[in-house]
Protein backbone atom coordinates (compact mmCIF):
# COMPACT_ATOMS: atom_id res chain seq x y z
CA UNK A 1 0.00 0.00 0.00
CA UNK A 2 2.77 2.45 1.15
CA UNK A 3 4.29 2.04 -2.43
CA UNK A 4 1.77 2.93 -3.99
CA UNK A 5 0.99 6.15 -1.70
CA UNK A 6 4.23 7.76 -1.07
CA UNK A 7 5.35 10.16 -3.69
CA UNK A 8 8.80 8.47 -4.33
CA UNK A 9 9.97 10.81 -7.54
CA UNK A 10 9.46 14.10 -5.49
CA UNK A 11 11.09 12.56 -2.05
CA UNK A 12 14.27 11.45 -4.06
CA UNK A 13 14.32 14.83 -5.55
CA UNK A 14 14.33 16.42 -2.64
CA UNK A 15 17.51 14.29 -1.19
CA UNK A 16 19.11 13.63 -4.63
CA UNK A 17 20.83 17.24 -4.28
CA UNK A 18 22.44 16.72 -0.86
CA UNK A 19 23.03 13.03 -1.11
CA UNK A 20 26.91 12.39 -1.33
CA UNK A 21 28.72 12.54 -4.30
CA UNK A 22 32.06 11.59 -4.06
CA UNK A 23 34.03 10.50 -6.88
CA UNK A 24 36.41 8.03 -4.72
CA UNK A 25 35.59 5.32 -2.28
CA UNK A 26 32.50 2.87 -2.30
CA UNK A 27 29.94 3.73 -4.10
CA UNK A 28 27.13 5.39 -2.25
CA UNK A 29 24.13 3.72 -2.13
CA UNK A 30 21.14 3.94 -4.18
CA UNK A 31 18.47 6.72 -2.98
CA UNK A 32 15.59 5.07 -2.96
CA UNK A 33 17.23 2.19 -1.42
CA UNK A 34 18.43 4.04 1.55
CA UNK A 35 15.01 6.04 1.81
CA UNK A 36 12.96 3.15 2.31
CA UNK A 37 15.27 1.84 5.10
CA UNK A 38 14.73 4.61 6.73
CA UNK A 39 10.88 4.67 6.27
CA UNK A 40 10.73 1.22 8.09
CA UNK A 41 12.88 2.52 10.34
CA UNK A 42 10.53 5.28 11.49
CA UNK A 43 7.00 3.56 10.64
CA UNK A 44 8.16 0.31 12.70
CA UNK A 45 10.50 2.51 15.92
CA UNK A 46 13.74 0.40 15.14
CA UNK A 47 17.01 1.74 16.01
CA UNK A 48 19.73 1.61 12.61
CA UNK A 49 21.03 -1.97 13.73
CA UNK A 50 17.28 -3.10 14.66
CA UNK A 51 15.63 -2.13 10.90
CA UNK A 52 19.31 -3.89 9.31
CA UNK A 53 18.45 -7.05 11.48
CA UNK A 54 14.63 -6.85 10.39
CA UNK A 55 15.31 -6.14 6.68
CA UNK A 56 17.82 -9.32 6.72
CA UNK A 57 14.85 -11.99 8.69
CA UNK A 58 12.22 -10.21 6.98
CA UNK A 59 10.97 -11.32 3.53
CA UNK A 60 8.10 -8.60 3.53
CA UNK A 61 10.78 -5.54 4.37
CA UNK A 62 13.45 -6.85 1.78
CA UNK A 63 10.42 -6.73 -0.89
CA UNK A 64 9.82 -3.60 0.30
CA UNK A 65 12.99 -2.29 -0.38
CA UNK A 66 13.68 -4.29 -3.50
CA UNK A 67 16.66 -5.82 -2.36
CA UNK A 68 17.89 -9.06 -4.32
CA UNK A 69 20.22 -11.09 -1.83
CA UNK A 70 22.13 -12.77 -4.67
CA UNK A 71 22.85 -8.82 -6.02
CA UNK A 72 23.37 -6.81 -3.17
CA UNK A 73 23.80 -6.42 0.35
CA UNK A 74 20.97 -4.68 3.05
CA UNK A 75 22.84 -1.35 3.77
CA UNK A 76 24.53 -1.76 7.17
CA UNK A 77 23.44 0.64 10.52
CA UNK A 78 26.40 3.32 9.59
CA UNK A 79 25.39 3.98 6.42
CA UNK A 80 21.81 4.52 7.60
CA UNK A 81 23.22 6.41 10.41
CA UNK A 82 24.62 8.94 7.80
CA UNK A 83 21.84 9.11 5.76
CA UNK A 84 19.55 9.55 8.89
CA UNK A 85 21.48 12.67 9.70
CA UNK A 86 21.75 14.29 6.59
CA UNK A 87 18.36 14.12 5.99
CA UNK A 88 18.00 16.19 9.82
CA UNK A 89 20.81 18.32 8.89
CA UNK A 90 18.61 19.51 6.24
CA UNK A 91 14.76 19.25 7.42
CA UNK A 92 14.08 17.09 4.52
CA UNK A 93 12.55 14.95 6.81
CA UNK A 94 10.16 17.03 8.12
CA UNK A 95 9.41 18.34 4.10
CA UNK A 96 8.45 14.81 3.29
CA UNK A 97 6.35 14.02 5.95
CA UNK A 98 4.55 17.17 5.71
CA UNK A 99 3.74 16.41 2.03
CA UNK A 100 2.61 12.75 3.18
CA UNK A 101 0.38 14.28 5.96
CA UNK A 102 -1.00 16.73 2.98
CA UNK A 103 -1.66 13.83 1.00
CA UNK A 104 -3.47 11.55 3.83
CA UNK A 105 -5.40 14.36 4.35
CA UNK A 106 -6.82 15.10 0.89
CA UNK A 107 -7.74 12.06 0.75
CA UNK A 108 -9.46 11.44 4.00
CA UNK A 109 -7.10 8.45 4.84
CA UNK A 110 -5.78 7.81 8.11
CA UNK A 111 -2.59 5.46 8.71
CA UNK A 112 -2.33 3.64 12.11
CA UNK A 113 0.21 1.21 13.12
CA UNK A 114 0.34 -2.42 11.67
CA UNK A 115 2.71 -5.51 12.29
CA UNK A 116 4.75 -7.71 10.17
CA UNK A 117 4.05 -11.14 10.82
CA UNK A 118 6.33 -14.14 9.13
CA UNK A 119 3.91 -16.95 8.15
CA UNK A 120 6.73 -19.09 6.93
CA UNK A 121 5.42 -22.91 7.41
CA UNK A 122 8.50 -24.76 8.53
CA UNK A 123 8.85 -28.66 9.67
CA UNK A 124 7.91 -30.10 12.83
CA UNK A 125 7.22 -33.03 14.58
CA UNK A 126 3.57 -33.96 14.97
CA UNK A 127 2.28 -32.11 18.21
CA UNK A 128 1.85 -35.97 19.96
CA UNK A 129 3.85 -35.74 22.31
CA UNK A 130 2.14 -34.88 25.70
CA UNK A 131 1.85 -37.65 28.74
CA UNK A 132 -1.35 -38.96 26.97
CA UNK A 133 -0.18 -39.60 23.32
CA UNK A 134 -3.38 -38.02 22.32
CA UNK A 135 -3.05 -34.74 20.03
CA UNK A 136 -3.87 -31.28 21.66
CA UNK A 137 -7.26 -30.19 20.52
CA UNK A 138 -5.68 -26.57 20.41
CA UNK A 139 -3.63 -27.85 17.60
CA UNK A 140 -4.04 -27.78 13.57
CA UNK A 141 -1.65 -29.10 11.10
CA UNK A 142 -1.39 -28.04 7.75
CA UNK A 143 0.55 -29.18 4.91
CA UNK A 144 2.65 -27.02 2.33
CA UNK A 145 1.09 -26.07 -0.66
CA UNK A 146 -2.23 -27.42 0.67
Amino acid sequence: MMDQVIPWQEWTGLIEPVYYNKKRGRRPVPVDTMLRMYLLQVWFHLSDEGVEDAVNDSYAMRAFMGLDFTVAQVPDATTLLHFRHLLEEHHLGEAMFETLNQLFETNGWIMRGGSVVDATIIAAPSSTKNRDQARDPAMHQTRKGN
